[in-house]
């Protein structure tokens, strides 16, 4: 059997001999293993029993259709997850017994925000006596709730869910993906199905209007006990919206370290009792489909308490009305573009290179050449020019003369930790040696798909007063 002739080498414009075109399954089935193994983990099951797990819990949810009532949105930049976490004082139902309210008001609103790839998250309480300016919102019934300015917490009573939502990205810029709502007896639950979540306070607390009674320093509550912690106004500290939403955050950072404990992960029975008690407790928007529920969880598998923060838009005093808070521009700004620009990816580890790991160098020691194969002009000069800035040695700037679909990085002997530095500058591409690569080179073959550089500052900013759900209770009382 005669072989077939090898083809004739394509050459770069500079002569230098060009690669062939790799083969494109790998991307996909790394993302559709990777997340097999990240559910089978969670799971703790085979895959037979996987897909019947997930339906128990997906039966439980009550489900809402916002889509219609939303308005114009804001356009979604990044592949983060924001989910508008709402704590109703509805007093419909099992909540009855903790009083007579006429209608439903947000007693908590969160955005939690999900960077790309699950790397952290951050939950950011937005004050219930904030002053701001809602749009108009559409009730479930049809009618039309004008736009009003008033506080926050009013845009729940007006229109349920949607006109929350409505109003957060109105304020925010931030496209919010999805809502999910919980009510007293909803909290109740969860805490319960953890256990109980450790506290701290700083002396006894007797306080009957929210039922709460405790002694002083570290113990684990539940039940009507945790309940009344993070509602009582009067009991601890000031009395202030500001001072509970502080309280708040410091039970949710405990709920997510017990949540995020190794020994609630390895017990598939308590994990099933939790997420089955979350899935009772909560509503949410019907877009939070099962296949979504299957993606978060794969996604955060890896994600540590340490990860987890939670913070306040900073406020400053409303001045018609002591009581009243209102946003402080210039600090909240920072903080939400931080978030609509949130890019930031997971680290990656060093390329691998013959089945080893390659410790990457600083941008200074790496000689990368810089190729145009998308046939866009001008593309292989402005990537040159942003890794210069960053720091990379760009010795040529030139032009493929065939074109590429796939962005690709390649490198010459040599040079391995220098593409290894290449790779996390540019999430994306593999890097693979090049025989006709010269020695400690590296070559950057844009291709049509682009070359977008990880965001220099991308992490959301500290704010003060953050609370991470890896403190110690009582260091933070």
């Amino acid at each position: 059997m005669q072989r077939a002739a090898a083809p004739s080498p394509v050459y770069f414009a500079d002569n230098a001999p060009q690669p062939p075109e790799p083969p494109v399954r790998g991307r996909l089935w790394r993302v559709l293993g990777g997340l097999s193994i990240a559910m089978s983990l969670l799971l703790v099951a085979g895959s037979l029993t996987t897909y019947g797990f997930w339906r128990r819990l997906d039966g439980q949810i009550d489900r809402e259709n916002v889509d219609g009532r939303l308005g114009e949105r804001p356009e979604k930049l990044n592949n983060s997850l924001n989910i508008l976490l709402m704590g109703s004082d509805s007093r419909e139902g099992e909540n009855a017994r903790y009083g007579v309210e006429p209608g439903k008001r947000s007693d908590t609103t969160i955005l939690l925000h999900i960077s790309p790839g699950g790397e952290s998250a951050i939950g950011i309480s937005f004050p219930r006596d904030s002053m701001v300016q809602m749009p108009p919102c559409e009730k479930e019934d049809g009618a039309v709730v004008p736009a009003q300015f008033g506080m926050i917490n009013a845009a729940f009573s007006n229109g349920g869910p949607a006109c929350t939502w409505r109003t957060i990205e109105s304020l925010t810029k931030i496209h919010i993906d999805h809502y999910v709502e919980v009510d007293f007896t909803g909290f109740k639950r969860v805490v319960d199905a953890l256990g109980g979540v450790e506290i701290c306070v700083p002396r006894r607390i007797d306080d009957p209007k929210a039922e709460l009674h405790l002694k002083p320093g570290r113990q684990n509550v539940r039940g009507d006990q945790a309940l009344g912690y993070v509602r009582t106004r009067y009991g601890l500290g000031n009395g202030s919206d500001l001072d509970r939403i502080k309280r708040q955050q410091a039970f949710m950072a405990s709920i997510v370290k017990k949540a995020t404990d190794r020994g609630m992960l390895t017990d598939p029975g308590r994990t099933y009792d939790f997420l089955s008690a979350i899935a009772k407790s909560i509503k949410a928007d019907d877009d939070l489909t099962l296949s979504v529920m299957q993606k978060l969880a794969g996604s955060l598998r890896g994600m540590s308490a340490g990860k987890v923060r939670f913070v306040t838009v900073p406020v400053q005093a409303y001045p018609q009305d002591k009581n009243r808070v209102q946003f402080d521009p210039a600090r909240a700004e920072p903080l939400f573009r931080a978030v609509r620009e949130d890019n930031r990816l997971p680290e990656p580890p060093p390329a691998p290179v013959a089945a080893q790991k390659v410790q990457p160098v600083p941008p200074e020691q790496v000689r990368i050449g810089v190729y145009n194969g998308s046939g866009t002009p001008g593309l292989a000069q402005r990537t040159a020019d942003q890794l210069t800035e960053r720091g990379f040695q760009v010795v040529k700037v030139g032009n493929s003369n065939r074109r590429y679909a796939r962005t690709r990085i390649l490198y010459g002997t040599g040079a391995e930790g220098q593409a290894a530095r290449t790779a996390i500058a540019v999430p994306g591409p593999t890097p693979r040696a090049w025989s006709s690569a010269k020695p400690g080179y590296v070559y950057l073959v844009v291709g049509k798909e682009g070359a977008d550089l990880r965001a220099l500052n991308a992490s959301v900013p500290k704010v003060a007063g953050e609370i991470r759900a890896d403190r110690d209770v009582c260091a933070a009382t």
